[in-house]
């Protein structure tokens, strides 16, 4: 169900490419931290180079072996996960007061954005309530972390594409022993990050009614 807004947004794209994480973070922050109320909202589409990330409520058990990937902390909610080429990454800096929504909702959008699309291409998923995140037949392949300041949302969505999954096997997946994961490639959809990106985006965009504009 869509978010009930009082007028269509405008959503700012943005799409970064291969980046390494901790100055995208940064630039995550300060954007948050300078917008104001008629600021567009964004959304980053971007693949990351091979991180592990731990969310502030991260354990350091769940940490198994990470060897030479590195591990930052960072300021969204959950625990580890891991980041590499090959994984769509979705950014949503988001006025969620201006859109009428709470974080919770948002949580909401995001997973049913990645299940509409899977069910487009034939791949029935779903979202559990008490593991955010989107599950085929058990295995996650799209995992969320937010962080939201003063009604604004930073961080957002990982979803596995066709990328080397042997480093989740490094961590607890966000901090479920023995949680395995798949990738759409593994599902029989052959298409490149940035044609999920693309598919995916409309899912998401009819969710919250934006109108796109595209850097």
């Amino acid at each position: 169900m869509a978010a009930t807004a009082s007028r269509p947004q405008s959503l700012r794209v943005r799409r970064l490419g291969l980046c390494d994480y901790t100055p995208v973070w940064q630039d995550m922050q300060a954007f948050t931290a300078q917008r104001n109320a008629d600021s567009m909202d964004e959304l980053w589409l971007l693949e990351h180079t091979p991180v592990f990330t731990q969310g502030m409520n991260g354990k350091p058990e769940h940490l198994l072996a990470p060897g030479d990937i590195p591990v930052v902390p960072i300021d969204r909610g959950g625990q580890v996960t891991y980041h590499g080429p090959g994984q769509l990454v979705a950014y949503v800096l988001l006025d969620l007061t201006r859109q009428g929504i709470g974080i919770r909702k948002l949580v909401e959008v995001l997973e049913q954005s990645v299940i509409d699309w899977l069910a487009m291409q034939g791949v029935t998923a779903q979202a559990r309530r008490d593991a955010p995140g989107v599950y085929v037949d058990g295995a996650k392949i799209a995992a969320l972390g937010l962080r939201v300041r003063h009604g604004r949302s930073y961080h957002g969505l990982a979803f596995n594409v066709d990328m080397d999954l042997e480093p989740f096997s490094r961590i607890n997946p966000c901090g479920y022993q023995g949680l395995p994961v798949t990738q759409t490639r593994e599902q029989g959809i052959a298409l490149s990050v940035q044609e999920v990106a693309d598919g995916w985006l409309s899912c998401f965009t009819a969710q919250l009614q934006y109108t796109v504009h595209s850097d």
